[in-house]
């Protein structure tokens, strides 16, 4: 193999990676706990958030909701990570610190 193939190769795996990054970010990730219900991109950017708990929510509660919400975000950013993974395969690991 000669200089310009390998350089051609890396230019086009460099645009392979960007185009899976950005399909990424457009991508939506759903998180849910029993009472919310909250929706990320790919860049971890929040996109909605919404209390599906319908009874009404006394101070005992509000600690219950916080733990809620928490778990919601936790859901939904191991779904964005998992997907991350997948997209990226074998690259992944190598762009840990580029992304």
């Amino acid at each position: 193999m000669n200089m310009q193939s390998i350089m051609a190769q890396a230019q086009k795996m460099q645009r392979d990676l960007q185009q899976k990054k950005d399909e990424l970010n457009q991508q939506l990730f759903p998180g849910k706990s029993d009472w919310v219900e909250v929706v990320f991109n790919g860049k971890k950017e929040i996109v909605s958030l919404k209390i599906t708990y319908d009874g009404s929510i006394g101070e005992d509660d509000r600690e219950m909701l916080e733990d809620m919400i928490s778990l919601a975000i936790k859901d939904s950013l191991s779904k964005i990570d998992a997907a991350f993974k997948e997209k990226m395969g074998a690259y992944a690991g190598m762009l840990d610190g580029l992304m």
